[in-house]
Order: C-alpha cells, then structure tokens, then sequence
C-alpha cells in the first residue's frame, strides 16, 4: 500500500507525463478519438487534428523526423501546401479569399506526422476499428431516420441522414463494405467461418443501408471500381468471374426491390438530358458548366495557375457573360480535384496532385491489412476526385489524411521490422547448424 501510495503523488504523476510511453498513448487516444468523430462532427475533427500535432511535439526526435521528411510520401503533401501559400503571391483573388483557399489543404501537414507517430505506434488498427465501430452506429441510426423522419441533427431532415449530407455518408458506407473484405477473406483462408460470417453480414449491412436508404451518385460509380481493385489483387480469376456474376444478379434484385435505388440510377440520365435539351441547371449540368469553364481558366494560365483562391472569382466574372447558363449556382470549385488544382497552379499543380496520388498508391503495393486500407482510400479518393474536390473537402479530406497516414505508418513499420527479423532468423539458424569452436592443439 504504502509503494502505491508513493507511485501516486502529485510528483510522481507529473513525471510519468514526462515520458515517452505517455506521450504515446496520448497521440493514439487522439487519433482514436478523431476516427470515432470523423463521421459526426467537423469541429471535434479539427480539434483532434490540432491536438495530436501538439501531443506530438514531445515524442519529436528532431533529426529523426527531419530524416523522415526525406521520403516523397511525406515531403510531397508539405510541398502541396506550400504551392498553395506561394500561390496567393499571384492570385488576383482579395487577401482573405486567398487565405482562406490554402486551409483546406492545410491537413496534408498532418500526414507525415501520422507516417513518423505510426511507424513506432502498436495501435494502428484501432483506430480503423474506431471508425468502423463509429460507421456501425451512424448506419443504425440512419435506419431509425427511415422510420422517424425528425430523428435527426440536421435542420432540414433528410432521407436516412442523422448528420451531414448523404455524399460524406456513402463515402464511409462504402469504404467500410469495401475493406471488410479483406479480413473476409483471410478468416475464410484459415476456416474462422463464424468471424468471416459476422464481417460479411456487416459489410452486407452497409449495401443494404446504401441500396434501399440512400447513395450517392459518386458512391456508385466507385464501389465497383474498388472491388475490382480487390478481386485484381486478392482473388483468383475463376473467384473473381463467380463475384463479378454474383454482383449483377444482386445489383438486379436490388434495382427491382429498391425504388430509391432505381431513381438515384435514374438521375444520371434524366439530369444530364435537361440540361443538354432544355438547359435546366441540373446537378450533371452544373458540372459540366464548371468543367467547360475550368478548361477555359486553365487554358489562360496554364503553367502556374491564376493563384491560390482564383476559382471563386473566375467563375462569378465567367457568371456574368453572356454563354452561362441561367441558374446554375456559383460554385467555389469545379467539383472536379484536378480541375480545381490545375486553375489555381497550372501545371505545376496537377504535376505535384498526381506525384502525390502515385507516390502514396506505390506506397500500398504488398500483402496485409495495412496495405489495403490504405490502398483503398487512394484508389476512393482518386475517383471520387473525379466529380468532386475531395482532397480539399473536409470530411473526405480527412478520410484520406486519417486513412493513408496511419496505413502508411503501419506499412513503414513493417517494412523496416523484416530485415530485422530476417537478421535474428539467420542469427538462430546460424547457432543451430552444429557450430564447434576447432581444438586448439597443444
């Protein structure tokens, strides 16, 4: 009693909060806590965010971390960012546009202090099994929306949405259903059939939420991307030719029991043929109108951009011409991540957006859990790009920066603990072969 008592002081406490073990497990609660809020907040998203950059300053070994940042993966999203802060030296947007358009890319900066915390951490797989926990609740909730419409924190209640909007939604659904996958089939491997099941049902469970509450277009078109991604790298071809005919049959009975599913399917042509025929500013129309003008912005200033923040004010100068189409909204970005870097920094942009998808897309190319959730939060952020900003966007913004930071850290953690194990491997086999030290003869 009295050696607890003594380990308990005032003094004692204080100095454990001095350690490294500390300071360790405070950047991994934090983490956890920031995947846990991920699908519900952006408020605590960003406090978390600001927290761990904090609760990292102790555990910095300087020359270490420095030595880190020699790396592409993490030295390309700090050159990203710092495009973006030189860009507002020739935007001719005001100041505080200017300013305000670097933010959004301000949460690259966390990604190599994942990449460092990570590759020393034990607790990667918490933290996705926080946001997979945190996705279950916010799925079960979306049910209970279906059933009392006013059950939510939105202010204009939406179908199946307690939180947020229906695009962030089936962008976690989607990547849950997608990754629980491989752990699926693992456990299938070593015939853990009772755990496999449960994984299914869950990953089931996100379809089903998507299929018959609610999705969005982009979610669509990028889930069969994604298991494709999956059965190219994970499964024979003979396995892949069985999901492939197995994915159509489902996709039939979901398009025939779902109506919510069948008018979202709908939309894409119904949208697209408004605005093409009658110039009604549809949610297709209006990208199409921002695509066009973006190509024309790029063409202008096609080697450094117009500057960090021009966007906004290209398309309100473009929305007073005589070629933009009545109602269509001025938008602050293309809905197009390519488009939006190559306005503000040319060339220069799209050359630095794409070393970076590449370079964190090789990062992810071996066997392991690790390697495939990170993989696939590349692959969904990239396709997802296509109809949206979503490395700028908040909520997928941070999926990318949670989901390749940790990965990578974990992935960086083994590949530097194998030629460890490999040289105590040789070690033991060394001193099992009979080794006898020669007589020495007198």
């Amino acid at each position: 009693m009295t050696a607890f008592a003594g380990n308990s002081t005032p003094m004692s406490v204080l100095r454990s909060c001095r350690t490294r073990p500390f300071w360790t497990t405070a950047v991994d609660v934090i983490a956890i806590l920031l995947a846990l809020s991920l699908p519900w907040s952006t408020s605590l998203v960003g406090l978390f965010g600001f927290l761990l950059l904090i609760a990292m300053v102790p555990l910095l070994e300087v020359e270490s971390f420095l030595q880190s940042l020699k790396r592409p993966i993490a030295f390309l999203p700090i050159a990203f960012l710092l495009l973006a802060l030189v860009g507002t030296l020739w935007s001719e947007a005001p100041w505080g546009e200017r300013l305000y358009a670097v933010f959004p890319a301000g949460k690259l900066l966390l990604l190599p202090v994942l990449f460092y915390h990570f590759e020393r951490s034990e607790r990667g797989l918490l933290v996705f099994a926080a946001f997979l926990v945190s996705c279950t609740l916010l799925m079960a909730i979306s049910w209970i929306t279906i059933i009392a419409p006013a059950f939510t924190l939105k202010p204009d209640p939406s179908r199946g949405i307690f939180v947020k909007n229906y695009i962030d939604q089936s962008q976690e659904f989607a990547l849950c259903a997608v990754a629980l996958a491989y752990p699926v089939i693992v456990l299938l491997r070593a015939k853990k059939i009772w755990p496999a099941l449960l994984l299914s049902a869950l990953g089931l469970s996100f379809v089903v939420n998507m299929a018959f509450v609610i999705v969005s277009r982009t979610a669509l078109v990028t889930i069969p991307i994604m298991v494709a991604v999956f059965g190219l790298m994970h499964l024979r071809w003979r396995t892949n030719v069985m999901i492939l005919c197995a994915a159509i049959l489902v996709a039939a009975v979901a398009w025939a029991a779902s109506p919510q599913l069948e008018w979202t399917i709908k939309t894409f042509s119904r949208d697209y043929q408004l605005y093409k025929e009658h110039n009604v500013p549809t949610s297709i129309g209006e990208r199409l109108e921002y695509w066009k003008k973006s190509l024309q912005f790029f063409a202008e200033a096609p080697v450094i951009g117009h500057g960090t923040g021009s966007a906004k004010v290209l398309f309100e100068q473009a929305a007073k011409g005589p070629t933009w189409i009545a109602g269509v909204r001025v938008f602050p970005n293309p809905h197009n991540q390519t488009l939006n870097v190559a306005i503000q920094w040319g060339i220069l942009g799209i050359g630095a957006l794409y070393a970076m998808w590449l370079l964190h897309l090789l990062l992810f190319r071996a066997e392991g859990l690790a390697n495939w959730i990170g993989l696939l939060v590349v692959v969904q952020n990239i396709f997802t790009s296509l109809f949206n900003s979503h490395i700028f966007d908040f909520h997928e913004g941070w999926m990318y920066v949670l989901g390749v930071g940790v990965a990578g850290g974990m992935v960086l953690k083994e590949r530097s603990e194998k030629p460890k194990l490999a040289e105590l491997n040789s070690l033991v086999s060394a001193g099992g072969m009979g080794y006898q030290q020669p007589e020495i003869s007198s």
